[in-house]
């Protein structure tokens, strides 16, 4: 099994958002990052764990833990012209962007914020990509013994 965090600003789309959706699941569609879109493709298994955080809000942090719930496919949103991440280039006979299935387990008892994790950069989280400076991908490898610390923090 793999670990992985996804970042989602609330006011698009939030751990609320995916809770309420029918069978708590929804695909995980509009990452037009190629690093990000490898490890999804390449990577991504069903059963896979999910921090679920919330990003570019009053406080960024982990909410939530969500699942990997599909093997990935490639992203409709990326050759509808009417879709917000529509790409012109994309092709349907050889996709571009790829997408999987996220289903909710739960919300964390609070939210660990940025500022915690941070703290810890130079201990259990050093390497991680998330309290480096300058990264903003919005999906990130997360190692067993990264995610056992921060839901210890929880």
């Amino acid at each position: 099994m793999n670990y992985w965090l996804l970042k989602s600003e609330p006011d698009t789309f939030s751990l609320d958002d995916l809770a309420s959706r029918p069978r708590q699941t929804e695909p995980w569609d509009g990452v037009r990052n190629y690093q990000a879109r490898n490890m999804l493709r390449d990577q991504m298994r069903i059963g896979d764990q999910i921090l679920f955080y919330h990003s570019n809000c009053r406080i960024p942090g982990v909410v939530g833990i969500a699942e990997v719930a599909s093997t990935p496919r490639a992203d409709p949103t990326a050759f509808d012209p009417q879709a917000k991440h529509f790409d012109p280039k994309s092709d349907p006979s050889r996709p571009r962007w790829y997408l999987v299935d996220v289903r909710y387990l739960r919300h964390l008892e609070r939210t660990i914020p940025l500022a915690e994790l941070k703290h810890h950069a130079q201990g259990a989280l050093e390497g991680m990509p998330l309290v480096q400076k300058g990264n903003r991908l919005s999906v990130m490898p997360v190692t067993p013994e990264q995610w056992r610390f921060i839901l210890a923090l929880e």
